[in-house]
């Protein structure tokens, strides 16, 4: 490529003209070449949107079950991931399921290249599996049938791996977290580990001044309009109208930036791009029945955390009922599902830590600063460093102690104590936090939920008036072909279509661009015409960014001001005075199973031996410190490694540590007390194990402080002394038991 100016002889002049010349010819060029790129885009689309399954993965995959043969069929299937040459894959490692999110686009963002989460858990050396689903929904489907045929495929994967070192880790993507979540509420003994990324749970939840999306229900008149939609497209509903409302929260990039980036650098950027709009585009559809729920229940109403969802069979959904781990990923970036939106079901659902802690529940919750919605599970970089350590610290996860932590990420270097403990580049800790931690972020007043309150009333009226006089009349006009029609003339699917090669125009952009492309006059990097440009459009990005600002602002204003009158509250039954909370009692039930357990567990407290010691001893040292890094677990792990014998399986050790830390949590003098009781009379066997837990407690920083204190007591219960029993590198059997 000639990088050199045309020759015009002269002063300066003559040199702003070269310029001027230069960037004539490279912004022609580059005008085709975009058209061409546009052609490209086009023509991917129509190949897609051909294809009997669509999706975008990276990876060679084996269909293991078919949603559409089961007794209740739905448009979803199971597949196995075929690890990519060099890939280890260990079979009893517990598998990975990634759910993609159905959420108007096509299946595959989760593992649509190599740095993705499919990629990252494969690494790790874990067997992975995929949820995905295609186009056209099957008849009668719905998100409670959808949700049953989930179980069955989990059932599958579990049935698949019976010798794995704990049940599956599934992984649930925005509009796939909260179905994973009301799943793993149902059948809570299916699950392992829970990440949830990007996931609205809390759907009412923000702060004013940001995210305008919580408001769209309530300024729509409610969910009339979802019902109208689908009526217009003969029972279903075209996914198109989701994509098109996240388009629609970030104006600047729909209308310029993401156009932009490729015009100007359009000799680099057309692969990226052409990849990301392949799943862009493709478009599906959903049952009428299945939006209504997602509207009714979720967005509008509210109802997951509130437990205010019944099934048919008359059950309950309580995000209470999950036993297994929950890691929520979220941003601070993200106007789509912002931090308040994915914690705040932890407000709703327990008072306090100790009320998690009594329904054994473990939450770890990470929150980026700057990431947005699809970059929380697209972004190479974010596989990189958060899913990626998710996938090979899962079992640090899984054997947490009860309780809230916020998972926290430092880079590995030089300096980094005990390296080679470190799985990956980055040293993940969870750091033990409180509900207001979470409060801290922001939330809503009482104001707020009355307000939102409201806007759910007059959206339940509005639909039953619109179900009554209107729908009839629509139902009795729109046909198939009608429906089919109007889905084929979106505003985005006619984008594709009008720039691909249908379009007779096209195929001189074709031939122009092949032309061009061997004879390209890039200009330089200091022509001050390509300056002018990019000025001009950062003061078109400014100027749609204020104009979005604007219009969030009047959204905002107009929603708190109607919905905050009191005669309209008044009006729709909400009492304008009342402090509505949604926050539920623990039930008789519950507290009655916990008492009989804090029995169970008091009565035990002295029983065991050795290995009952060590780990009670290793919590209550720890706990100190009021986190958990995962060097001490890799030390633990390699300590279990090296011994001989037959050891605990990873469920009977996460066993084995709730139970110690509740006898610590219900009683722990007694429980310390009862230590010397659980030792055997070897001494040997006591310094060794001493030894041991001193390496673990040492991994990850010098022992100092209260930690040092509690150090010294444990000594004194086994009978050693701290400086002595930590130089002690003798092996010790866990399984040895008092006599």
């Amino acid at each position: 490529m000639s990088m050199e100016k045309p020759s015009v002889p002269g002063g300066p002049l003559s040199g702003l003209v070269a310029s001027a010349l230069e960037y004539m010819v490279d912004a022609g060029q580059r005008s085709v070449l975009f058209l061409d790129i546009m052609r490209r885009r086009g023509d991917q689309y129509r190949e897609h949107i051909a294809q009997t399954a669509p999706h975008v993965l990276q990876y060679a995959a084996e269909l293991i079950v078919d949603g559409r043969k089961l007794d209740e069929p739905v448009n979803y299937a199971l597949v196995r991931i075929i690890p990519p040459k060099g890939v280890v894959i260990d079979p009893e490692r517990r598998p990975f399921v990634v759910i993609d999110p159905r959420a108007g686009h096509g299946p595959g963002i989760g593992g649509f290249k190599a740095d993705s989460e499919i990629g990252v858990a494969m690494k790790a050396g874990h067997p992975c599996y995929f949820i995905g689903f295609l186009p056209e929904p099957m008849p009668g489907q719905t998100i409670e049938r959808i949700a049953r045929a989930e179980a069955l495929f989990i059932e599958k994967v579990i049935g698949l791996h019976p010798k794995a070192d704990g049940k599956p880790c599934v992984i649930g993507n925005c509009q796939a977290g909260w179905a994973v979540m009301i799943l793993a509420s149902l059948r809570p003994e299916l699950f392992g580990p829970l990440i949830i990324a990007g996931a609205p749970l809390a759907y009412w939840a923000g702060v004013h001044g940001k995210y305008p999306m919580r408001y769209s229900g309530g300024l729509l008149g409610g969910s009339w309009l979802t019902a109208l939609t689908s009526d217009l497209g003969a029972g279903k509903f075209d996914g198109a109208w989701l994509v098109q409302n996240f388009e629609n929260q970030n104006p600047s990039n729909t209308l310029w930036t993401k156009q932009y980036n490729v015009y100007s650098k359009v000799d680099t950027e057309a692969d990226r791009y052409l990849e990301f709009e392949r799943w862009w585009g493709g478009h599906v559809n959903l049952n009428a029945e299945e939006i209504q729920f997602i509207v009714d229940e979720l967005f509008i109403g509210n109802n997951l955390a509130a437990g205010k969802i019944e099934m048919s069979d008359g059950q309950k959904v309580d995000l209470r009922n999950i036993r297994s781990p929950i890691v929520v990923f979220c941003s601070e970036g993200d106007n789509v599902t912002p931090p308040q939106q994915a914690l705040d079901w932890i407000l709703d659902c327990y008072a306090d830590v100790d009320e998690i802690r009594a329904y054994g529940q473990t939450i770890v919750y990470t929150v980026h600063k700057s990431i947005g919605h699809l970059g929380i599970f697209v972004s190479g970089g974010v596989a990189k460093k958060e899913h990626a350590e998710f996938s090979s610290n899962i079992d640090l996860i899984d054997v947490l102690p009860p309780g809230l932590y916020e998972a926290t990420f430092e880079a590995k270097d030089d300096e980094t104590k005990s390296s080679d403990l470190v799985v990956g580049q980055w040293v993940m800790r969870c750091e033990a936090r409180t509900l207001d931690d979470i409060r801290a972020m922001g939330g809503n007043s009482p104001e707020d939920e009355r307000r939102f309150a409201a806007a759910k009333r007059v959206s339940e009226l509005n639909l039953a008036a619109y179900q009554k006089f209107v729908r009839p009349w629509i139902k009795g006009m729109v046909t198939p072909q009608m429906a089919d029609m109007m889905r084929n003339l979106h505003p985005l699917r006619l984008q594709y279509e009008a720039m691909s090669s249908q379009n007779p125009w096209m195929a001189a952009v074709k031939s122009a661009a092949g032309e061009i492309e061997d004879n390209r006059k890039p200009a330089s990097g200091d022509n001050p015409f390509v300056a002018f440009q990019n000025r001009m459009s950062k003061q078109i990005v400014h100027a749609l960014d204020s104009w979005r600002d604007a219009q969030e602002t009047l959204s905002e204003t107009i929603f708190l001001n109607v919905y905050g009158s009191p005669t309209l509250q008044a009006a729709v039954g909400i009492d304008p005075k009342s402090e509505p909370s949604r926050w539920r009692e623990m039930s008789s039930e519950h507290r009655a199973m916990l008492e009989k357990r804090v029995a169970q567990l008091k009565s035990a407290i002295g029983d065991g031996g050795l290995r009952e010691a060590a780990i009670r001893s290793l919590l209550y040292i720890g706990s100190a410190r009021g986190m958990v890094d995962e060097r001490s677990i890799e030390a633990l792990r390699r300590i279990r490694r090296d011994y001989s014998g037959q050891r605990m399986t990873l469920p009977e050790f996460k066993m084995l540590v709730r139970e110690q830390f509740f006898m610590l949590l219900i009683d722990r003098e007694g429980a310390l007390a009862a230590i010397q009781k659980l030792l055997p009379d070897d001494v040997d066997q006591r310094r060794a194990a001493f030894s041991a837990m001193h390496e673990v407690l040492s991994a990850s920083g010098e022992i100092t402080g209260e930690r040092a204190n509690r150090l010294q007591r444990v000594a004194a219960l086994f009978g050693v002394d701290a400086e002595e029993g930590a130089s002690n590198v003798a092996p010790f059997d866990p399984k040895a038991k008092a006599s």
